[in-house]
């Protein structure tokens, strides 16, 4: 046997494999005596079948499938061996074969993986922003959850900010429901005063276009499809069957251990500092996203690289459970280049920074996520053989050892970016969070 490479350019490749007969025709004969042994062919008694009955029978498949295996053997060790970064699966060179020659030859083309590096000190335009919970939000949140956990009280006259419950109807549109919604959730203020001062029995007729903020609201108030909420403009009349208001709930300290157990909180500003606390937690896993999300865009964009793609489209074509055309192939490739630029590029900073992750870690960030999920339900110090037990069936599932690895390699890129992408750091309230970092 012998393999030779050819390098037709920096990213492509040829592979020859010789085969002589003496390397495959020892396998071929075993494999035909073993039918010959168990072969069952009318007229013939078991194992007495004639050799060059099998011989035709069996002799072509069995020289296919021996010779197929040792071009897979041979060609992945030589690709191990000598290193070969490829990309996709080497591709088989269609030929003419003379399978009674004394030696067969195949060519396999191979896509190389680029060289190139990876400079994350680059200069950029990344705002790495540190999400906080001002004192307004804080406000909100001690009102809401007031709310929350107050009293429902039924009225005799709506005011402002009272959940009406209303029958609504238009016999024309086909529109019959009963529903709830709270008066604030109307759009606009002009709106909103025609359900405020009203009593029970009171119908309002008031048209649906513009009604609320988006159409899957109003498809819910009237119980229609959003499609046909999608722009609907139509006189409804909202007959008033309840009123109510709720009356919150008093900052004392029977609410205080309600909500976080007896004396952990004891006054009004270790509320507002336990709520600053928990939804910082939850900011900073959104802003790091944010800032991965960006790193990551900067990073395909300015790290150059040339990639196989002639071979990569054919490649396509091959790869998928059903072949795809040249077409097919070509619209693939341009959906899938980005992801595979940014797998070759987190690849070469897991190498560069030494990032891959061992078993052991893997027990720990487990045992961590198990400790966080029991706090949730209130087991603060769950006793360490029980977690111990749920750590090791989790790990006998192969889908949950691989997501929780992604998990892991995630929070690890993401300390690496912030200790080495030079981003400028910006404080911000959520608010203003959503509208720097999304509605542009």
């Amino acid at each position: 046997m012998n393999i030779t490479r050819n390098n037709v350019d920096a990213l492509n490749a040829i592979v020859t494999i010789e085969l002589a007969k003496e390397d495959f025709q020892g396998n071929v004969d075993n494999v035909l005596k073993n039918y010959k042994k168990n072969a069952n062919i009318p007229g013939f008694r078991k194992g007495a079948v004639p050799m060059s009955l099998i011989q035709k029978q069996y002799g072509t498949a069995v020289l296919f499938e021996e010779v197929n295996k040792l071009l897979q053997e041979n060609l992945n060790k030589y690709l191990n061996e000598e290193k070969i970064d490829i990309l996709g699966n080497p591709l088989p060179v269609a030929k003419d074969i003379d399978w009674n020659a004394d030696t067969l030859s195949f060519d396999f083309e191979l896509g190389l993986a680029p060289e190139f590096t990876v400079d994350l000190g680059a200069k950029n335009k990344i705002t790495k922003f540190n999400i906080v919970a001002d004192d307004a939000m804080l406000e909100e949140q001690v009102e809401f959850i007031q709310k929350q956990y107050g009293k429902i009280v039924s009225k005799e006259k709506s005011e402002e900010g009272d959940d009406i419950r209303v029958k609504v109807s238009n016999e024309e549109e086909g529109i019959s429901n009963e529903t709830t919604f709270a008066i604030s959730d109307v759009r606009t203020k002009t709106n909103q005063k025609k359900f405020i001062g009203k009593k029970v029995g009171d119908v309002v007729a008031i048209s649906t276009k513009g009604l609320f903020e988006d159409e899957q609201k109003l498809a819910n108030v009237l119980n229609i499809d959003a499609e046909k909420a999608n722009g609907l403009d139509v006189e409804v009349a909202f007959e008033i069957t309840e009123i109510n208001t709720t009356e919150k709930a008093e900052l004392n300290q029977e609410f205080f251990d309600k909500l976080f157990g007896e004396g952990v909180v004891t006054t009004v500003e270790e509320l507002k500092a336990k709520i600053k606390e928990d939804a910082e937690k939850q900011f900073a896993s959104q802003g790091d996203q944010k800032f991965t999300n960006d790193v990551v865009e900067f990073l395909i964009e300015s790290t150059d690289f040339e990639l196989p793609a002639t071979f990569l489209k054919k490649w396509l074509q091959t790869a998928a459970e059903k072949p795809l055309t040249e077409e097919e192939a070509n619209e693939e490739y341009v959906k899938s280049e980005k992801g595979l630029r940014y797998q070759l590029i987190e690849g070469r900073i897991i190498t560069d920074n030494n990032l891959q992750i061992t078993f052991e870690e893997i027990k720990e960030y487990t045992s961590k996520l198990i400790k966080e999920q029991m706090a949730q339900f209130g087991q603060l110090e769950p006793a360490e053989a029980d977690v111990d037990n749920i750590v090791s069936r989790v790990l006998t599932n192969q889908e949950e050892v691989r997501r929780i690895s992604e998990q892991l390699m995630q929070e690890k890129m993401v300390k690496l970016f912030s200790e080495k992408v030079n981003a400028k750091v910006k404080e911000v309230s959520y608010k203003d969070f959503v509208k720097e970092a999304y509605e542009a």
